[in-house]
């Protein structure tokens, strides 16, 4: 008969909820501001996040549909279906996989990549503030 492995509780003190606090603060005005940017774009955030992941896969310019589910921690329909809306957009292409002709790769269009490029740009200093505060909450 086995037993239930449940993880073991951790105690916490008041300066962990403080820091667990000031985290999920910093992330969702970090995501508000990031939302806005999107919008005052024409995009919605998961639009973006697509172009992102596409072109900051590691090691090359694309991805595949399964990789970007994971990157955005969503199911491979939903995926597809943002892809469609991208693909009207014509920010996104799809392309036969070239070493596995069942992969479908993601590509940026030029206008996808302009697109990123401007709103990643916006982003550089409240990244960099989130960062900062990051490190300290490491001190």
């Amino acid at each position: 008969m086995s037993r239930s492995t449940t993880p073991p509780v951790h105690t916490l003190g008041k300066t962990d909820y403080e820091r667990l606090s000031s985290f999920r603060y910093r992330l969702r005005h970090f995501l508000h501001i990031s939302e806005r940017i999107c919008k005052d774009h024409g995009l919605t955030p998961l639009q973006y996040q697509l172009l992102l992941h596409v072109r900051g896969f590691p090691g090359r310019e694309w991805a595949n549909i399964g990789e970007l589910a994971e990157r955005l921690q969503a199911q491979h329909h939903g995926v597809v279906a943002l892809i469609n809306r991208c693909e009207k957009l014509r920010l996104v292409t799809r392309q036969q996989g070239r070493e596995d002709r069942r992969v479908v790769e993601i590509h940026l269009l030029p206008a996808g990549g302009a697109l990123l490029e401007r709103i990643a740009g916006l982003h550089q200093d409240e990244l960099q503030s989130l960062l900062r505060v990051f490190t300290q909450m490491e001190n």
